[in-house]
């Protein structure tokens, strides 16, 4: 798949150095972006492939609880593209590559070469597949910026704007693997292409209709985004799952404490559970009175730490006669059936309430 372009894109020039016509991905490039491809193939499920490379991956034991996902690990992976232009001389790429939510992947702007995060981070593929990958990307991270300004005033854009990209696929329990391109300009949908076919999105008004109008001239470009979002990215998150097991398998108990938030109002708590330091993310915290769950529980968003475990922040807001008897649960893969339990008012709160005063049950 490794290709060279001879010059100029106003001209379509370019020669492909395999069975694949590169042409329409470089050529069509500023569309590449703003597509949306949602494919279910039936396939041999791809987790089930995972189960025979890694017997071992993580499953949840009969004794966790039954709202914390059975499949553990990573599910996914994308990349995702950030293309800033300043004015008609000056842009910049931006790139990464996440399984889930962790990045195993950078883009160094200025070399146009990847960074591999992780050692693992290259799965199975050999090194030549990696570097036709690599090349094919910065060769199409060029292409895109020079497509869009050559259209800029066709489509009425005004500087400085932002387009956001992703695109990736991800291994569903079923036999499904969906894969996925879509983007947006300047934060708001743009385009979609759904069944072969371009929808603008209505935010992207009639310069989104106007993409669509270019992008369906160009099947070879769609057959080309397929080929790699159907058979590439899948057997690469597979291998890398494969090759990064020991440390994406890898199981870190959570410290859980308890403190008291900023008071709600008069006569008013605000009860507050940590919990930080686990992994994998999923994780099941929840206020309690006895065996009964607390429905005015918050949950804030799982925050990354920076040694990429997680944080997880929970909240109760209660009168305050009625806060004694109130406990934190967490549940976690990581503690093999048995939950935390931290209640409320014993000693002092905060940092030493820690595993000191943890009350692990099955």
């Amino acid at each position: 798949m490794f290709l060279t372009i001879e010059q100029h894109f106003s001209e379509q020039k370019c020669t492909p150095h395999n069975k694949v016509d590169a042409c329409h991905f470089i050529l069509m490039s500023a569309s590449c972006t703003f597509l949306q491809l949602d494919i279910s193939p039936t396939k041999p499920s791809l987790l089930d492939q995972l189960s025979t490379d890694t017997p071992q991956w993580q499953k949840v034991g009969q004794g966790e609880d039954a709202r914390l996902p059975a499949f553990q690990g990573p599910t996914s992976f994308h990349v995702i593209q950030i293309s800033s232009f300043a004015n008609s001389t000056w842009a910049q790429n931006q790139g990464s590559g996440w399984l889930d939510d962790l990045q195993i992947h950078g883009w160094d702007s200025d070399s146009g070469t990847a960074i591999f995060l992780k050692p693992w981070s290259k799965g199975n593929f050999s090194d030549e597949e990696v570097t036709e990958l690599v090349e094919l990307f910065r060769v199409y991270l060029i292409g895109f910026i020079r497509v869009i300004q050559d259209h800029v005033s066709e489509f009425q854009m005004k500087y400085p704007f932002e387009i956001q990209g992703i695109a990736g696929c991800e291994l569903h329990s079923g036999e499904a693997t969906v894969s996925f391109l879509r983007g947006a300009l300047g934060g708001l949908d743009f385009l979609s292409l759904k069944n072969n076919s371009c929808v603008p999105a209505p935010e992207g008004g009639s310069r989104a209709q106007r993409f669509c109008t270019l992008i369906v001239q160009y099947q070879g470009f769609c057959d080309i985004v397929e080929k790699l979002l159907l058979e590439t990215c899948p057997r690469y998150l597979l291998g890398v799952l494969n090759a990064g097991k020991a440390e994406l398998q890898r199981q870190v108990k959570p410290e859980a404490w308890l403190s008291s938030g900023p008071s709600p109002g008069p006569g008013r708590l605000l009860l507050v559970c940590h919990v930080s330091g686990f992994y994998p993310k999923p994780a099941w915290v929840m206020w309690m009175r006895d065996e009964r769950e607390q429905p005015g529980t918050q949950q804030g968003d799982i925050l990354p730490n920076a040694d990429e475990t997680w944080y997880l922040r929970v909240t109760l807001d209660v009168v305050a006669g009625e806060a004694a008897g109130l406990n934190c649960r967490v549940k976690h893969s990581s503690l093999g059936g048995q939950d935390i339990i931290l209640y409320w008012g014993e000693k002092e709160l905060g940092a030493s309430c820690k595993w000191e005063r943890m009350i692990l049950r099955h």
